[in-house]
C-alpha cells in the first residue's frame, strides 16, 4: 500500500459516506417546502405536522451531512495538495461561491425554519424553507459544476506551470455540467421520494395514522414518478456526452475491448482486465451500444485496445455501477408507474406497500454506483485529459495516510451508526398527537 493508494481510498471512503446524507438533503427539503405550501394554501393542519415530522428527519440528516461535507473538503489540502495547487485557480473559486453564498444562505434559513414556528407566520415560515431548498440545490450545482470541470475541462489555460481560469461562463454553462445537474439531483429527488414512501408504507401496513401516511406516500409517489422519468430520458442522453467527452469511460462501462461497427451491449459479462477480454458474454442485444453512444445503430465504438494501457481507467468497477444504476432506475420507473395506478387504495395492496419499504436502500444504492462509474471511469486522470491521480497526491507519508484513513473509518462509523438509529427511532415512533380539524368542525385524533 502506498500514498496514492491509501489516499485515493480515504477519500474515496469519505465521499461515498458523505454522499448518503446529502441526496436525502436535496429532495426531502422539496418535499417538506411543498407540504408546508400545501398548508399554507389549504389551512389543513395535517400538512402542518407532515411538515414538522418529516423536517426532523430531515435535520438529522442534514447535521451529519454538514460535518462530513466540511472534513471531506480539507483532504484536498491534506491529501492533495498538489491538486490543489495546479488547479486552485479555478476548482476553488467554484468551492469558494458554492460555501460563501448557498451552503451561507442554507445553514442560516434551516435555522429560521427548525426555530421559527411560533414565531413567524405561515407564510413566511414556508418561505423559509424554501429558501432552505434552493439553497441546498444550488450547492449541489456549483459541487457539480466543479466535478464536471473535471470531467470536462474548459475556460482555462496551463501557465506557469498550473491551470489558471479564463473563461468562467464556458466552465459554468459547459454541456457536461448540465447533463452530471440533471441526472445527480434527478437521483436525488428519486432517493428522498422512496425514502417517504418507504416509511409510510412502514406505518400503513401497521395501520398507524393512515390518512398522515397515505398523504405523505400520495406526495412522495408522485415526486418520485417524475425524476424517475426525468432520470431514464437523460441517462440516454448523458450516454452520448460520455461517449463524446470520455470514450475510454464508455469503453470500460461496457468491457469492450475490440473496436466494433454496430456493437452490441451485454447484458452480462464478466471482465477478464489481466488478458483484456471477457471471460463470459451473454445477452447481446446488436447495436445497443452504438445506439447508447451515437444514436446509430451502425456506428463504430472504439475499444480499450486502442487506447494506451496507461490511459485506461479499471473495467470492472464501472462495468458493474453502471449495470447497477441502470438496472435500478429502470425498476424505480417501474414501481413509480405502478403505485401511480394504486394509489387510491395503497392500504389494499399490501404486498406493493412491503416492496415500497424494503426498496428504501436501492436508491442510496443507485446513487453511489452512479458516483462509482463517474468517478472511477475518469482514471487515471483527476482531471481528465490534464491531471493525473498520481501526480496530484500530497508528499506524505504512509504512516500520515494511514493514520488519518482509520481516524475517519472509527468516526465515520459512529456517526452513521448515531444518525441512522436516529432516523430509524423518529421514522418507527412516527407523528405526534395532534388534532385535525373535521369537515363538520369537529375534531379526531389523527
Amino acid at each position: 500500500m502506498d500514498v496514492l493508494w491509501l489516499s485515493r481510498l480515504q477519500f474515496g471512503a469519505a465521499t461515498f459516506f458523505h454522499f448518503l446524507f446529502v441526496p436525502l438533503t436535496l429532495g426531502l427539503s422539496i418535499l417538506i417546502a411543498i407540504m408546508e405550501t400545501i398548508y399554507v394554501r389549504t389551512g389543513d393542519e395535517e400538512y402542518k405536522e407532515m411538515a414538522k415530522f418529516w423536517g426532523k428527519l430531515f435535520l438529522i440528516n442534514f447535521a451529519i451531512g454538514v460535518v462530513t461535507g466540511i472534513t471531506l473538503e480539507f483532504q484536498f489540502g491534506t491529501n492533495w495538495s498538489r491538486y490543489s495547487r495546479y488547479v486552485g485557480d479555478i476548482f476553488g473559486s467554484l468551492l469558494a461561491i458554492e460555501a460563501s453564498v448557498a451552503f451561507f444562505l442554507e445553514s442560516t434559513f434551516i435555522a429560521v425554519w427548525a426555530f421559527g414556528w411560533n414565531k413567524l407566520s405561515p407564510k413566511a415560515h414556508a418561505v423559509t424553507i424554501w429558501l432552505v431548498a434552493g439553497a441546498s440545490s444550488l450547492s449541489a450545482v456549483w459541487i457539480l459544476i466543479a466535478n464536471a470541470w473535471m470531467q470536462h475541462p474548459v475556460g482555462y489555460v496551463i501557465r506557469n506551470g498550473r491551470a489558471e481560469l479564463t473563461d468562467f461562463v464556458a466552465v459554468v454553462t459547459q454541456s457536461a455540467a448540465g447533463h452530471q445537474i440533471i441526472h445527480t439531483v434527478s437521483g436525488a429527488y428519486i432517493l428522498a421520494g422512496f425514502f417517504v414512501m418507504g416509511v409510510s408504507a412502514y406505518h400503513l401496513l401497521r395501520k398507524q395514522n393512515t390518512v398522515f401516511f397515505t398523504k405523505s406516500f400520495r406526495l412522495a409517489l408522485a415526486f418520485a414518478l417524475i425524476f424517475a422519468i426525468v432520470e431514464v430520458v437523460q441517462g440516454h442522453a448523458n450516454g452520448a456526452k460520455v461517449a463524446a467527452l470520455q470514450p475510454t469511460k464508455l469503453a470500460a462501462m461496457e468491457s469492450l475491448w475490440e473496436t466494433k461497427q454496430s456493437a452490441p451491449q451485454y447484458l452480462f459479462a464478466i471482465p477478464d482486465e489481466k488478458n483484456e477480454r471477457n471471460l463470459v458474454e451473454f445477452g447481446a442485444i446488436p447495436g445497443a451500444l452504438s445506439m447508447l453512444a451515437y444514436h446509430d445503430t451502425q456506428a463504430t465504438v472504439k475499444g480499450l485496445k486502442d487506447f494506451p494501457a496507461d490511459e485506461r481507467p479499471p473495467v470492472t468497477l464501472p462495468f458493474i455501477s453502471f449495470r447497477i444504476m441502470v438496472g435500478l432506475g429502470f425498476l424505480f420507473l417501474a414501481l413509480t408507474l405502478y403505485g401511480w395506478f394504486k394509489r387510491k387504495d395503497l392500504e389494499g395492496n399490501p404486498g406493493f406497500l412491503k416492496v415500497m419499504l424494503f426498496a428504501i436502500p436501492l436508491p442510496y444504492i443507485a446513487n453511489e454506483a452512479g458516483w462509482m462509474l463517474a468517478e472511477v471511469g475518469r482514471q487515471p486522470w483527476v482531471v481528465y485529459g490534464v491531471m493525473k491521480t498520481s501526480t496530484a497526491v500530497s508528499p506524505i507519508s504512509v504512516p500520515q495516510v494511514m493514520t488519518s484513513l482509520v481516524a475517519f473509518i472509527l468516526v465515520y462509523s459512529l456517526l452513521g451508526a448515531a444518525a441512522f438509529y436516529l432516523m430509524a427511532t423518529h421514522a418507527r415512533k412516527g407523528p405526534e398527537p395532534y388534532q385535525v380539524a373535521t369537515e363538520t368542525g369537529g375534531a379526531e385524533n389523527a
